[in-house]
């Protein structure tokens, strides 16, 4: 085994103390439950938010996941769920033709701009630089 292993094992053992020390007290094991679904709920949905946008949508889900798993089963049930359909989707994904793989470019880049249409950053952006044209607002 190596130092990596070592600590993280290390780690674990004393979450796993830390963890006990709260159960042992109802009302504090439900607090930490209750805080522990709110986080992991705040940052599965802003990943869900991310994962058409560049950058680290999915992490952000997998963290997500993996908060509300660190307390509940279904999440750890989803969790190797969605690890799984996901990395079965990437392989099916690179094993297709360069056409597919245009097709999901281009519909990623659509999803994003009309999220960003709806959310009003066009309409601000084009107002900076005097294209202030109604079709770029938000209609919501």
């Amino acid at each position: 085994m190596d130092d990596d292993d070592n600590a993280f094992e290390e780690a674990a053992g004393r979450y796993q103390e830390f963890r006990a020390k709260i159960a042992e007290k109802p009302t504090m094991d439900l607090a930490y439950r209750i805080g522990v679904g709110v986080l992991g709920a705040i940052v599965l949905v802003i990943g869900i938010l991310l994962i058409p946008y560049p950058g680290p949508g999915w992490v952000i889900v997998f963290a997500g996941l993996g908060i509300l798993a660190s307390e509940f089963a279904w999440a750890k049930r989803l969790l190797k769920f969605a690890k799984k359909k996901y990395n079965a989707f990437m392989e099916w994904f690179g094993r297709q033709s360069m056409f597919v793989k245009a097709l999901g470019v281009l519909f990623t880049a659509a999803v994003v701009v009309l999220t960003l249409w709806l959310l009003g950053a066009i309409g601000l952006v084009a107002g900076w630089v005097g294209l202030d044209q109604a079709w770029l607002q938000s209609p919501i």
